[in-house]
Order: structure tokens, then sequence, then C-alpha cells
């Protein structure tokens, strides 16, 4: 078991290499760069634009320098020093601006896997087992209708739903006068009445998603022989299920996870926007829109971090639920 993580870690570095170099080049293809942006912003303001004063910034940010420079100034102050830059926008290091939210990303990407799964696993279940029954209709209607309704006109809907019916504060993860207060029994309680909104738009299409999956994977393994079998030998039908087709239909559900975590943090972005939430997805648009590259970059590379940790976690979850994948 130690040797196949190992193994999966190991297979991780040159991904990451690859990952962080098309990051890197991504965010450069747009003509210009900051400064660029930052003289048609003093241009459109009536502002006059020195020459000088711009040369000087160049090559302050080490933007007169090649591409493959940037790049290899970049990643070696994250290997040696982890120092991922400096925001030209903020003029602040990359790090003290994202820190903060990188914690509510995170947070609200976790809380949301744990609702997906919660609500996944038994609605799954039940639709597979009471195939074409009402229930599994209504779940299957449901199921279509999450995926099709986008994220951010869910999150539209639920905000004027909450106002107009409910007079809930919404948008944000606290109430106005809760922002700045320190961390207690209030605040928590401030907190959860408003993270529930985020974590069900953003889980909202994930959630439809592994409901579909489980119920496929359980339908094909409940008409087995094996299955028969132990019906057979008088297996109570609740222990079959679980100790059997279940836990083999579990697999698949699995290795999702490497790419559940990344769309839960991209499906975040926009849903921030809406519900104007202290999380890295409106600094990257920001970031994006003001070419500010070491901030832009920065991001994306996290978010293909938690790719590759998800996907990680869901190999080695596959290999405890499953021996056989850790010989293959």
């Amino acid at each position: 078991m130690l040797r196949f993580i190992l193994r999966r870690i190991a297979y991780m570095v040159p991904t990451l290499f690859a990952v962080s170099v098309v990051a890197f080049v991504i965010i450069q293809l747009p003509p210009g760069d900051y400064l660029t942006t930052l003289m048609a912003d003093w241009a459109s303001g009536g502002g006059a634009v020195e020459m000088g004063t711009v040369e000087v910034l160049r090559e302050r940010y080490g933007l007169d320098q090649p591409i493959w420079i940037q790049y290899f100034y970049w990643v070696s102050g994250i290997v040696t020093r982890g120092d991922f830059g400096i925001s030209f926008e903020l003029n602040r290091p990359v790090t003290d601006v994202i820190w903060g939210r990188l914690g509510y990303t995170f947070l609200i990407s976790f809380c949301t896997l744990l609702f997906i799964w919660a609500l996944a696993l038994p609605i799954g279940i039940y639709s597979a087992v009471r195939q074409y029954s009402v229930g599994d209709y209504v779940a299957t209607f449901f199921g279509f209708l999450g995926l099709a309704i986008p994220n951010f006109l869910l999150a539209l809907v639920l905000m004027y739903v909450t106002v107009s019916y409910f007079g809930a504060s919404v948008g944000g993860l606290f109430s106005p006068a809760m922002v700045d207060a320190p961390w207690g029994p209030a605040k928590f309680a401030d907190f959860l009445a408003h993270v529930w909104l985020p974590i069900v738009v953003v889980g909202t299409a994930g959630l439809a998603s592994l409901i579909r999956i489980m119920r496929a994977n359980l339908l094909d393994e409940l008409h087995k022989p094996y299955v028969t079998t132990a019906r057979a030998k008088g297996v109570s039908e609740f222990r079959l299920l679980l100790k059997y087709p279940v836990r083999v239909a579990l697999n698949p559900l699995i290795s999702t996870l490497g790419w559940i975590l990344p769309a839960l943090v991209s499906g975040e972005i926009i849903v921030s926007v809406v519900l104007s939430l202290p999380t890295t997805g409106p600094m990257l648009l920001r970031a994006l829109l003001a070419q500010d590259m070491y901030l832009a970059g920065s991001i994306i590379l996290m978010v293909s971090v938690l790719t590759l940790i998800g996907t990680l976690v869901s190999d080695i979850l596959l290999a405890i639920a499953d021996p056989r994948i850790r010989f293959q």
C-alpha cells in the first residue's frame, strides 16, 4: 500500500510541473501585460502616461524579461522560498492577498463535498432499488433539473426567495454587523445562517450527477449472479445490499473525486461573484481582467494542485475499497 501511494505521489511531480507551465503560458496569451492595462486605464481617465515611469515599473516587476525567465523566477521563488510573487494591482505579496480567501474557498468546497455525498449515496441507492417507482421518477426529474440549471441562475432565484419570503439576509458569508466581529458563538451561528446558500448552489450540479452515477452503477450490480446467489443463501436484503453491490458500485463514484473538487472550486467562482463571497473566485476574475499574472497564475496553480490532491485521494480510497487496484 505504501509503495502504491509513493508511486502516485511521484507521478504528481511532473504533472504539477507541466500544469504550472501551461498555467503561466495561458495567462501570458492576451496581448500586453499588466502595465499595458494600467496605461489604458490612465489614458481613459485623462491621465498622462510617462513612458519613463512605465519602463521603470516594467523593469521593477521583471516584465522586460523573456517569458521563460519570468517563469523561472516565479517557480524558483515558490519552490525555494514559498514566494508566489507580487500582486501588481495591489502591490502586495500574493500569499498575503490570497491566504485568507483560500481558507473560505476550501471550507465551502469541503462542506459542499460532504453535502453532495451525504445526499447522493442514499438517493442513488433508493433510485436503483426502487427502479421506476414514484421516488425514482422524482429523483430523476430533480437530477436532470439540477444538471440543466446554471449555478448563477439558481443563486439568483434562491436569493430572491430568501429575501422576499423569509426576510433573511443573503450575500456574503456574514451579516454586515458580523464581518469584522471576532469569532464566537454568535458569529459562528451567523456563518451557518449564510453558508448553506453557496453550499446548495455549488453542490446542486455535482449532487445531480453523482445520483445518476450511483443509480446506474448499482443497477448494473443488482442483476449479477453473485447477488442472486447471496439472496438464495438467505442473506437479508439490507445486509446483502450494503455488503456486496453497494461496495462495488462505489468504485466509480470514488474515482470522481479527482474532478469534483476542482469543479466545485471553478463553479464557486461564478457563484462567489453573484453572492459576494470573500473567496478566491472574484479575486481570480479581477486578476485575469487586470492581467495580474502572478496572482492569477498562483490561483490557477492552486486549483490544479487541488485536482491532483483529489485524484490522489480517490486513488487511495479506491485501493482501500478494492485491493485489486493497487496491484494493477
